[in-house]
């Protein structure tokens, strides 16, 4: 039993049916803070309500206050649950949903309540949640005497990728893909006490690194049968062959334990996972923890800030899209020299078209994240406002291809951009008859259903707004056909509508009218019709609302059917939006393209630090770099303190890793031989937190090196 849950013992047993409700999903749920919906609010109690009072700031009070033992009570409004939740998880604690699942009007006994999600570091979808220009990343891993499997998910996008390596890697490639979550098997640790250890050290290391959180799962969560089983069950096929996988690997053991995590935790289809890919250990430049911390490539050393790291420096995308892709693409360089000149084809094409590649941009910028708003429909999670904005990227599309049509050289990079923008004209009308032109943010305001879509909802919504009219209308025709010229309709709240009608006309009332009430000088009536109005009229509004709710899910369905052709435009446009980016960097700020060669030869003439070349106030003095077997295969160098040999050592790195993602350098020539790894430690720092001083660090990384 948890902490949580033991904690409820020290007060009275639950004594209400709601209370009772609670405990019970708290123990579905005990290492998550549980949001309870009672009403108009998600309420918290016991330890729960303390934590959240803690990190929220809300009032801590209790419930049953007359009791021995009052049960702690915090509460948050429903309506601002996404900013609340947000603050939960970014202080580390894991938050499930408990909704009403049936109307609280025809509920007979306590209103039904599920746990509809558990949200989690590594599971976030809602742009609130999430940084922009950043992917999110669920890491899971399994350790083997000799491999390790290892796989990740970003759950905001569909990426999906496996990797199997060296266990003394793994650290190495967690940093690099840069997990925020990492799920590992809970081991029998007498039987498996060599793999229980090295998870145990993979664990302590990793949290200490990152600060992401670690979460335990049963260990045959990662058994091969289990695993084969969800990820075919998953992609809907007979074997993973389809997806390279010629034979069954352990990083798809750490696949189907985070395909089961997603099951357990967001309780709705993952529609978006199309696909899996096999990253293959040549395919791309090696890059250490200590080599991305040493070169700043995301954050820099001392102020742990994005400003000053190459990152900070190189990326001129214009949407959220291409930044994720260029971390990616710094993250993991190419090491295939077809692939990195296929990219460099791309940029120096579109610098030579100036006026085009403005066009690019301009229209770039106007692009809305595609990929995370395809990631929402495919989890049943989209608002209006992304309905409306895919409608709107996808109306913009044709002028974007037929903007890149002069570039589309054939087998050339920019040809597979513009062949991987889908033709989705149908879903854009769709959606432009659907969605309304500016909806409102959510669900529970009316207006998301653009007019002329329904027949039925645009008949609620005139009975809403025409009542006035209908009932004029309704009088003018009773006074002629029951030749009643002071025929009045009227309404009040307690006899609801009727037909008022003068005891001197009385006589002309015709049969089918129904008496109401009887007044000193009138009588007052009902008829079919008009009671068959008044019941409309009393619950147009909510049954707009109900039939709007299920025109929008028939929408985000009929989306649904396009996710492929999305993501594939998705990827189109992001790979676009980078490859400008490289080309408006290049142009802005004199760089060249770099001869990729297969020897060991690395020259570069006037090369610059591609960080302080922008970050310096002053010029930055270009230097060379000159190794070749016919020259040179090794310099050391000697100088003073502050004398450059560390940005020189920097700068020979990143221009090499720059060279390898396809980008140009800021140099004025370079050729660059295609290399598998990037070592470099730059500094002196102990780490005494693991008893190691600053020369057992350097002797420890130097050894790495060697090995």
């Amino acid at each position: 039993m948890t902490t949580n849950q033991s904690s409820t013992s020290k007060y009275a047993a639950p004594t209400t049916p709601a209370m009772k409700q609670y405990v019970e999903q708290k123990k579905q749920v005990p290492d998550a803070i549980l949001f309870f919906r009672m009403g108009d609010f998600y309420e918290m109690f016991y330890d729960d309500a303390k934590t959240a009072s803690r990190v929220l700031g809300l009032a801590l009070t209790s419930r049953s206050k007359g009791s021995a033992n009052p049960v702690p009570l915090a509460g948050i409004p429903y309506h601002a649950m996404d900013s609340y939740l947000s603050r939960m998880v970014k202080a580390g604690y894991k938050v499930a949903i408990s909704e009403q699942v049936e109307d609280p009007k025809e509920a007979k006994g306590v209103v039904k309540r599920e746990i509809v999600r558990v949200v989690t570091p590594g599971t976030l979808t809602e742009n609130i949640l999430l940084e922009e220009r950043k992917g999110n990343y669920l890491a899971s891993c399994c350790i083997g005497q000799e491999q390790a499997g290892l796989a990740w998910v970003e759950l905001s996008t569909g990426e999906f990728r496996t990797l199997n390596t060296n266990p003394e890697y793994l650290i190495d490639e967690l940093v690099r893909i840069g997990a925020s979550e990492l799920l590992l098997p809970e081991t029998d640790s007498a039987k498996q006490a060599t793999v229980s250890a090295k998870l145990r050290k993979l664990a302590q290391t990793f949290t200490e690194i990152t600060e992401a959180a670690v979460t335990y799962r049963p260990g045959w969560w990662f058994e091969k049968f289990h695993a084969e089983f969800k990820l075919t069950d998953q992609f809907k096929t007979l074997s993973l062959e389809g997806f390279g996988f010629r034979e069954f690997e352990p990083s798809l053991c750490s696949a189907g334990a985070i395909l089961e995590y997603l099951s357990e935790t967001q309780k709705t289809a993952l529609d978006h996972i199309r696909n899996i890919q096999r990253v293959e250990n040549g395919k791309y430049l090696q890059l250490d923890q200590t080599t991305i911390r040493s070169l700043e490539l995301q954050r820099t050393m001392r102020s742990d800030s994005r400003e000053g790291s190459l990152l900070g420096v190189i990326d001129q995308t214009t949407n959220a899209m291409g930044a994720r892709l260029l971390r990616q693409w710094i993250f993991f360089p190419l090491c295939d020299i077809g692939e990195i000149m296929l990219r460099q084809d791309a940029v120096d094409l579109l610098m030579q078209n100036p006026g085009l590649l403005r066009q690019i941009r301009a229209e770039l910028k106007t692009i809305i994240d595609l990929e995370r708003i395809v990631s929402r429909i495919g989890t049943a999670r989209t608002t209006p406002r992304d309905m409306s904005a895919l409608r709107e990227t996808l109306q913009k599309l044709p002028k974007i291809i037929d903007i890149i049509e002069p570039l589309k050289i054939p087998g050339s990079l920019l040809e597979s951009v513009a062949g991987n923008m889908g033709d989705l004209d149908d879903l854009a009308n769709y959606l432009k008859r659907a969605i309304d032109d500016d909806p409102p943010p959510t669900l529970r305001d009316c207006g998301v259903i653009a007019s002329g879509f329904d027949d039925q909802l645009d008949q609620l919504r005139a009975i809403k707004s025409d009542g006035q009219s209908w009932l004029a209308e309704f009088q003018a025709r009773e006074s002629r056909r029951t030749n009643i010229p002071k025929l009045k309709v009227g309404f009040n709240r307690v006899f609801g509508y009727y037909i008022e009608i003068t005891n001197t006309q009385k006589q002309s009332v015709p049969p089918e009218y129904i008496r109401k009430q009887t007044l000193k000088n009138a009588e007052r009536y009902i008829t079919e019709e008009l009671k068959n109005y008044e019941q409309q009229q009393l619950t147009a509004e909510e049954r707009a609302a109900e039939l709007e709710a299920k025109l929008f899910e028939q929408v985000r369905i009929y989306a649904a059917k396009y996710i492929d052709e999305l993501q594939k435009t998705a990827s189109a446009l992001a790979t676009l939006d980078l490859l400008a980016s490289f080309a408006h960097t290049a142009k802005i700020r004199g760089y060249v393209r770099p001869e990729i060669i297969s020897g060991h030869t690395l020259k570069i003439k006037d090369g610059r630090h591609p960080v302080l070349d922008v970050m310096l106030s002053e010029k930055f003095v270009p230097n060379d770099v000159n190794l070749s077997p016919t020259n040179a295969e090794m310099m050391i160098i000697t100088g003073p303190n502050m004398a450059g040999k560390s940005t020189y050592i920097r700068q020979s790195a990143l221009l090499v890793l720059l060279a390898h993602t396809g980008s140009f350098i800021p140099a004025k020539q370079a050729t660059i031989g295609i290399c598998d790894r990037i070592f470099t430690r730059i500094g002196a720092s102990d780490e005494l937190t693991r008893g190691q001083s600053t020369f057992m660090v350097e002797m420890t990384e130097a050894a790495n090196i060697l090995n």
